[in-house]
């Protein structure tokens, strides 16, 4: 009887062009005694279950506005154990990211991402120029090629936090000019090449930028030029190598940071491999690199892998960084285990626990954490 309505409901709206929407459709065929009001009431019902069941399923969802524009993000709520003295533990609101992107025309896309945990900030606002596969640019404020780790997003990371050499070397926590995110201000060239099977066999990524980190003008006449080139060699195999080559400018412009023995040349080099079977990641990186005459360097490995499938993954790391190579006791060793919940598409629970061994002085510093993680 059901299926019978319908096709009469369908023949009946090529012809009702007075009727504007469904209820508008159901409403009508009711006053001409088509169908009964208890009859409309039951299509309404299950009309109304079926598009909630649609929208569920939907991984995008329209924005009204002048162009197609896609809205995401993501949030971190965490709570930290931290065993050195002095220090308390607690919660905190780490990240708050609103992504916004857009499709300008079919050869421009523009990209505007903030983080407004604390105080609010500009990470990204960039546009893309998209030419072909090979040669494409990035315009604007954006994450600096160089490092796996560096250039893997936050919400895609197996532990909580990024390796010590990454976090030094590439414009986040430990970097001389302080913490830019990984990222800078500049322009970028960008594509893949020589298709093998499936895939493209070399991607690259090469930019000048500014030198100077996130949300300011540059600070000297210098620039830097960082890059990356990716190999693709095998299925579920990545070789690659970055570059990083620049000026810190004098110590008074450094946001107060008075780091005299570190001006000057401004060098990174670094190599990466990443492999993927099945459920198992393995991954390493080693990152070496000079502020003025004092040379650093680094390196990790990194295991994960799924104990229950796209739910539940273990990892581990192993990180080495060296600080000051010209000197003793400068040497720290992380050894990070983590435990990551997939609770659905949008919900990721993580936990991790580092036990940190520096040279010298030994004293209690190891750090426990638990992440929430809830996208959009």
């Amino acid at each position: 009887m059901k299926a019978f309505l319908c096709f009469i409901l369908f023949l009946t709206a090529g012809i009702l062009l007075r009727a504007q929407t469904t209820d508008d459709l159901l409403n009508l065929l009711i006053r001409n005694h088509i169908i009964t009001l208890e009859q409309a009431d039951s299509m309404r019902a299950e009309a109304a279950i079926a598009d909630q069941a649609n929208q569920s399923k939907l991984k995008s969802f329209a924005v009204n506005a002048g162009k197609k524009i896609r809205l995401g993000g993501y949030g971190h709520f965490r709570y930290q154990f931290l065993e050195e003295e002095g220090k308390t533990d607690g919660f905190d609101i780490r990240r708050i990211y609103v992504d916004l992107k857009a499709s300008i025309t079919p050869y421009w896309d523009f990209r505007l991402q903030t983080d407004f945990a604390g105080s609010p900030k500009i990470m990204d606002i960039y546009a893309d120029l998209n030419i072909n596969d090979w040669l494409n640019f990035t315009i604007g404020q954006q994450t600096i090629p160089f490092s796996l780790n560096n250039t893997t997003s936050n919400a895609k990371l197996e532990l909580t936090d990024r390796s010590q050499a990454v976090e030094a070397l590439s414009l986040r926590n430990g970097d001389v000019l302080g913490n830019n995110n990984g990222r800078d201000i500049g322009i970028s060239v960008y594509g893949s090449f020589i298709a093998l099977q499936d895939r493209k066999l070399f991607n690259y990524r090469i930019g000048v930028f500014n030198g100077s980190g996130i949300n300011k003008a540059d600070l000297n006449e210098a620039k830097d030029i960082v890059g990356r080139i990716i190999l693709h060699p095998l299925q579920g195999l990545d070789l690659g190598g970055s570059f990083y080559y620049g000026w810190t400018p004098d110590s008074a412009t450094l946001d107060n940071q008075t780091v005299p023995t570190q001006l000057g040349l401004r060098q990174r080099a670094g190599a990466e491999i990443n492999y993927t079977w099945r459920f198992l990641n393995m991954k390493c990186e080693y990152i070496t690199g000079t502020d003025g005459t004092i040379r650093k360097a680094g390196y990790y490995g990194q295991i994960a892998g799924y104990v229950i499938p796209d739910k539940l993954q273990i990892a581990g790391r192993y990180d080495v960084y060296d600080r000051n190579a010209d000197e003793n006791d400068t040497v720290t060793t992380n050894y990070t285990m983590g435990v990551n919940y997939y609770i659905n598409r949008n919900v990721t629970l993580q936990g991790s626990y580092t036990l940190c061994h520096e040279e010298g002085i030994a004293f209690r510093n190891n750090i426990g954490s638990v992440q929430l993680q809830i996208s959009f």
